[in-house]
């Protein structure tokens, strides 16, 4: 591991640009690729039972990920949605066994829901679990249209927010703004294909970038484009690492650690 902690890679000279994973496999193969932190995504944790995302149905699916992931070669943030219900306590202890079975972030969205009742959580995280990131998002460009951004990031980290996220923001002028406006507090934004590219990004001061559902989204798309071609009888096209190499991802075999050579 590292000698940075994860706090430490939001004050870098580039920003955390930080995939997303919903498996062992897909972790160790980021981590392969010399990704020091990687998230976990809600959506793939819950279309992976069949379950929907954002409705705090995945508890025990999230912290079971959580401890396969925990002891990986990198830091791993969890995607909590809401924390998984409205009272901070429970908030908190969900929190406290994310950061025992080896989290070093956590992510915690507000819905648009009250700004005291996220603001309460967040400081209940920080008490349960005092060496746990929070990174605490709204969803005011997500679900919204905008309105009321600056006053609930204000709460969040007057709560004790490590880093604030604003998934669904791509404006640069408004990008700019926030992130003077938040001073040493790091701004996280959700990239986007139609958005502002990392560099430009990291021109604005954004210090962590996630990737989201995004590279979930484009396996599956991939995993049925392949079958749609070879039913119409022609050879899929793309990348897919062999039976040997995903076997190398093994955690028996040494897991990111022994699939740099297959995946570099």
């Amino acid at each position: 591991m590292t000698q940075r902690t994860f706090a430490d890679l939001h004050r870098a000279d580039e920003p955390l640009l930080l995939p997303n994973a919903w498996d062992h496999a897909s972790a160790a193969a980021l981590a392969a690729q010399g990704f020091r932190a990687i998230g976990t995504t809600s959506l793939a944790v819950a279309a992976a039972v069949g379950l929907p995302d954002g409705a705090a149905a995945t508890r025990e699916q999230t912290l079971r990920l959580a401890r396969t992931l925990g002891s990986g070669p990198f830091h791993l943030s969890v995607d909590a949605e809401d924390g998984f219900g409205d009272d901070p306590d429970e908030v908190a202890d969900f929190a406290r066994e994310l950061h025992a079975a080896g989290a070093a972030g956590i992510n915690l969205e507000d819905g648009l829901g009250p700004v005291d009742r996220h603001a309460a959580k967040i400081a209940a995280v920080r008490a349960a679990a005092p060496g746990l990131f929070v990174n605490a998002r709204t969803d005011t460009h997500w679900l919204g249209d905008g309105e009321g951004t600056v006053r609930r990031l204000d709460a969040y980290r007057q709560a004790g927010a490590h880093g604030v996220f604003v998934p669904g923001l791509t404006d640069v002028r408004e990008i700019a703004s926030l992130v003077s406006h938040l001073g040493d507090v790091p701004l996280n934004i959700l990239y986007s294909p139609t958005g502002p590219s990392v560099p430009r990004l990291a021109d604005l001061g954004v210090r962590r970038i996630s990737l989201g559902s995004l590279l979930y989204r484009r396996a599956l798309g991939a995993a049925v484009e392949a079958a749609t071609d070879i039913r119409a009888g022609r050879a899929p096209g793309g990348p897919a690492p062999t039976y040997e190499e995903i076997q190398v991802l093994s955690r028996d075999t040494g897991g990111a650690a022994d699939a740099t050579a297959s995946f570099g």
